[in-house]
């Protein structure tokens, strides 16, 4: 089977900073899905890996954690798909990638594909979806559907993969005010386009941007990157007692001058639960199946904006290229071998 990946990290400007390779075809574990993949997206997991990561010594390291796509084979342990089920789902981390012909995926992590939507509309969702679903509800303890909740969330950078569907989640199915920092013309349209109910530029303070609004604090914060360049922000307009979760990697986080409110701090990274099969992995599938059935029912849109054509080693380096800029709104996705 084709699949694409690298052997040594490099800048996404090398010749072969990503290469197309031939591998057999995997045979799936007792609980996977053999997948044939119809569509994949690109994360900033994905280009951070390629960058800084080497690969196992002799191998290659094939990237990819969206998929949308067919179930072609199944493992004897499963019991919630069969050959011919149109799945979507991000797939483990410490597991060969999505971008391949086939791929081998748990079941647990796996969800049946929105009905409503293109391959390609589906694979721009899972990983955002399940990082903002688990933000949310899971670390910061909103209470899901309860649209009489009161208070604020503040969405640094809502105009990325996880900000656009993090935006949506909360404006439709929380009572919660939303605030999303952008800081070009285009992007402050796009969280707005999301579901914002104000946008204010994280290049400058927040504090003085918000009381323009007339909000004096807010109670929650996704940090979803350069948590540690706003803190100082964060920590002036946050409410005591408020909590602040992020999912980026600050060289250092020092955040004792947060004790003096009580705020609390969550790591999120939708990878735990597959790292350690934790007892609850089971939640991702149905999560996965629940934000399917709110874009069926017109709740959620995909945040998918450009498709950058068949998934191969030019248009994967293109896709790299305009995530590494950090100018990319939404999600990019390709299609088709």
């Amino acid at each position: 089977m084709k699949a694409i990946g690298y052997l040594v990290p490099q800048p996404i400007t090398a010749t072969d900073a990503l290469v197309e390779l031939e591998l057999p075809i995997p045979a799936p574990k007792p609980r996977d899905l053999r997948v044939a993949v119809k569509a994949i997206s690109v994360n900033p997991a994905d280009v951070k890996r390629r960058a800084s990561s080497p690969p196992p010594k002799g191998e290659a390291c094939i990237l990819g954690y969206d998929a949308a796509g067919v179930v072609e084979a199944i493992g004897s342990d499963v019991t919630m798909f069969r050959p011919g089920d149109e799945v979507f789902y991000a797939g483990a981390i410490d597991r060969f990638g999505t971008n391949a012909e086939l791929h081998l995926v748990d079941e647990r992590l796996v969800g049946n594909k929105p009905k409503t939507l293109s391959f390609a509309e589906a694979a721009a969702l899972p990983l955002t979806s399940i990082t903002a679903w688990e933000l949310l509800f899971d670390r910061l303890g909103v209470p899901y559907g309860v649209k009489t909740q009161r208070g604020t969330l503040l969405i640094i950078n809502g105009a990325g993969g996880v900000g656009s569907i993090l935006t949506q989640i909360a404006r439709r199915l929380t009572g919660l005010t939303i605030i999303a920092t952008a800081s070009r013309p285009e992007t402050i349209s796009w969280c707005r386009k999301m579901g914002a109910h104000h946008v204010i530029d994280h290049r400058q303070p927040f504090r003085e941007q918000l009381l323009g609004f007339g909000i004096a604090q807010v109670e929650y914060v996704c940090g979803l990157t350069a948590t540690g360049k706003h803190l100082h922000s964060i920590e002036a307009v946050m409410a005591p007692q408020g909590r602040l979760a992020l999912i980026d990697d600050p060289d250092a986080l020092d955040i004792v001058s947060l004790k003096r409110k009580s705020i609390s701090v969550h790591w999120e990274l939708m990878f735990t639960r597959s790292l350690y099969q934790t007892p609850d992995m089971i939640a991702q599938h149905r999560l996965l199946n629940e934000v399917a059935a709110l874009v069926d029912d017109g709740v959620l849109r995909s945040t998918m904006t450009v498709d950058a054509g068949a998934i191969n080693v030019a248009n994967l380096k293109r896709v790299h290229a305009l995530v590494e800029s950090g100018r990319a709104i939404g999600k990019t996705v390709l299609s088709g071998f």
